[in-house]
């Protein structure tokens, strides 16, 4: 058998794509790209100019026919929450790409393969750089912190889910120790489950509440048996976090979410002086 080497020439790139969720909006207007977009999701947020774009969707639900009106040249969404949406304007006769990561790693290759996909090789190569960058100063700062306390980060309170893994690899690059990162390795939530009895015996010097579609009861925690007992809530050390930063599956985590999360850290150190 034998090998036949050609190189491979893309006729035509996407002139005009549809968003199914946020992270690709961002790293679109990253790459200076945003006029590609003709719709979005209801959730977008990031960046604020994103709001004019026509909003065609939620997350687990979308006006097919909107979407085919709109005759995109491609449809970007994210994870297997949305294969119904992806299955039903495929048989419609849509183009449709899933991503389906879950680590910083993945966020970062999401981001190249985006980026290639609209002939922007160039452009995604400089952009990731300033994305490793960030991450590698990250490291470097944690490093110089003295102690590093133990972090529960909690998506969802009823029932009780922690944070995904590229969240809690954010976490642990900026100087926290994930309590639940075994769970948080797991990419389907329904094996995120946690419960009271393990957060109260893990004892976590903070707490990261993140609920994805819904304010924190700050109170709701606090009244939790045994959580009184907690170092975090002892010392207040219990945080909201904004989900449309820690839990989109892009570049936010990083271009938003480290500086908040080592600013938390840093002013931690405190408790110790």
């Amino acid at each position: 058998m034998s090998l036949i080497k050609r190189n491979v020439v893309v006729r035509d790139f996407p002139k005009s794509i549809v968003c199914l969720t946020e992270e690709s909006v961002e790293v679109l207007y990253a790459l200076g790209r945003s006029e590609l977009i003709v719709g979005v999701s209801a959730f977008v947020e990031r960046p604020k100019e994103a709001k004019k774009k026509k909003r065609v969707c939620a997350f687990t639900s979308a006006n097919l026919k909107k979407i085919v009106s709109m005759n995109a040249d491609l449809i970007l969404g994210f994870s297997d929450i949305q294969k119904d949406i992806a299955r039903d304007l495929i048989a419609m006769g849509q183009n449709v790409f899933i991503a389906n990561h879950r680590s910083v790693e993945g966020i970062l290759n999401y981001i190249s393969m985006l980026g290639h996909m609209i002939g922007e090789g160039e452009k995604t190569s400089s952009y990731i750089e300033e994305l490793e960058n960030k991450i590698s100063m990250a490291r470097a700062r944690a490093s110089e912190f003295k102690h590093r306390p133990k972090v529960y980060i909690e998506e969802w309170d009823n029932p009780l889910i922690c944070g995904i893994q590229w969240f809690s690899e954010i976490v642990e690059i900026c100087g926290g120790e994930v309590i639940h990162m075994d769970k948080s390795m797991n990419s389907l939530a329904t094996d995120r489950f946690i419960t009271n009895e393990e957060v109260v015996a893990a004892n976590p010097d903070i707490i990261f509440a993140c609920w994805c579609g819904k304010k924190v009861v700050f109170n709701h925690i606090y009244e939790r048996e045994g959580y009184t007992e907690i170092s975090a809530v002892k010392n207040a050390q219990v945080f909201e976090l904004k989900p449309e930063i820690f839990l989109q599956p892009g570049p936010a985590p990083i271009v938003s979410g480290i500086d908040q999360l080592l600013d938390i850290f840093e002013k931690y150190q405190e408790l110790y002086k």
